[in-house]
């Protein structure tokens, strides 16, 4: 990334800063729950499985809801959404820190992940419109808050949740308090009214082949992603500040390589290129990691590790998604994003049935699995990919290369 760009990517309108604030508490909730898994389980006598099912239900309702949510916030409005969503959030994160059985905090985590969606796609969507310096910059200070929101999240669950397990849930009710009044004081509405789209707009993106693939390979990304997140804190055997301080330079390195990482990758390579590069480097850690799972030490290298080569990615794979049709940003964001989390949903349960019956390390293996998927799904959809990959294509170019992508 040249100077001039990186300037840019900081010289923003308060309302992307804003956006991205609350971006980053909204994040915060997908690794707040890390460092505190084994105290619930302790706490609530709950299984495994069973405390798993915060990021699953969290991630299900997301993931199903973001499909539409282009249809809400073209009818309401991008500030009117962002705030029903970060609203939904505070009252949910607040009935999780008063809950008194895990069932009740699988199901009001279900209900933040609906704030969670109507937040998301549309804060994605919001910032890529906002922004100076085009929409390469403005999705690497989106996925930048997603890391710093990553890395924030578990520290403050760990700092929190050596008080009380019911503290970091406490601590997002705050948060989003603040993010809330940001949002109402810094994003004016848009002068024109958005443009109405049909309630099954995401889900009918999904049948653009370019979009449609990507979708596919987002789903094995984020079960790899989640085998990481959510399954790690259990073989670590930290207490919950360890495995906060853990996943903080997890954290840390996904958002340092989303900034400045994936664009020095890009100056060399193409998108589609790229993933095919990272993707089986991913699939390596996850490998180490499962073969070292009973050695602390070596787990968390593994998994700082991994928070690197995930930051390319979740760069990499979002600017693909946006650049690869002519579909409006909120569309298209909700459309990937929908099935992005739909993928991770499926990861922490079966992450734990896995290591119940066949040992840590089947988890990891799973993971590594998954992300070879991830690869071999770009590697074969490459000409799908063209226009991503910064080529212009004609009406008949498009259809030769829909027709390759079939026969491969």
């Amino acid at each position: 990334m040249s100077q001039t760009a990186s300037s840019s990517l900081w010289n923003q309108p308060r309302a992307v800063w804003a956006v991205a604030f609350a971006s980053v508490v909204a994040f915060m909730g997908i690794g707040l729950v890390d460092p505190i898994l084994p105290a619930i389980a302790e706490a609530l006598a709950a299984s495994e499985t069973e405390t798993e099912l915060l990021f699953t239900s969290y991630l299900v309702i997301t993931g199903a809801m973001m499909l539409f949510t282009s249809f809400v916030s073209s009818r309401i409005g991008a500030k009117r959404t962002l705030l029903a969503g970060l609203a939904i959030i505070l009252v949910f994160s607040l009935l999780c820190a008063l809950s008194g059985s895990v069932d009740a905090v699988i199901g009001f985590r279900a209900g933040w992940g609906l704030g969670n969606a109507l937040f998301i796609s549309t804060a994605l969507a919001t910032i890529v419109g906002s922004a100076a310096g085009g929409s390469a910059g403005a999705i690497m200070l989106y996925e930048a808050s997603l890391g710093l929101g990553l890395a924030i999240g578990p520290l403050a669950g760990g700092l929190l949740g050596s008080v009380s397990w019911r503290a970091p849930f406490f601590g997002v009710t705050v948060l989003m308090a603040v993010a809330f009044i940001a949002v109402i004081v810094l994003l004016d509405a848009p002068a024109t009214r958005p443009q109405p789209v049909r309630f099954t707009a995401s889900l009918r993106a999904l049948g653009r082949p370019a979009l449609g693939l990507l979708a596919a390979a987002a789903v094995f990304y984020n079960m790899a992603f989640f085998v990481l997140l959510a399954y790690s804190p259990f073989p670590l055997g930290f207490d919950a500040l360890g495995i906060g301080l853990t996943f903080f330079g997890w954290g840390v390195g996904l958002a340092v390589t989303s900034i400045w990482g994936a664009p020095a990758l890009l100056r060399v390579v193409k998108r589609s290129t790229a993933i095919v590069i990272v993707m089986p480097l991913i699939a390596a850690d996850l490998l180490v990691a499962g073969l070292v799972a009973a050695h602390p030490g070596a787990l968390v290298a593994c998994i700082v590790a991994g928070g690197l080569l995930f930051g390319f990615m979740n760069t990499i794979l979002t600017e693909t998604v946006m650049e690869a049709t002519d579909l409006p940003r909120p569309i298209a964001s909700g459309a990937y994003s929908g099935v992005r989390f739909l993928g991770g949903a499926v990861a922490p349960p079966v992450a734990t049935l896995l290591a119940h019956h066949f040992g840590d390390v089947a988890p990891y293996l799973f993971g590594t699995v998954a992300a070879l998927v991830t690869a071999a799904i770009v590697f074969a959809g490459r000409p799908l990919l063209r226009v991503a990959d910064g080529h212009r294509v004609d009406a008949e170019e498009e259809a030769l290369a829909v027709a390759e992508g079939d026969a491969a």
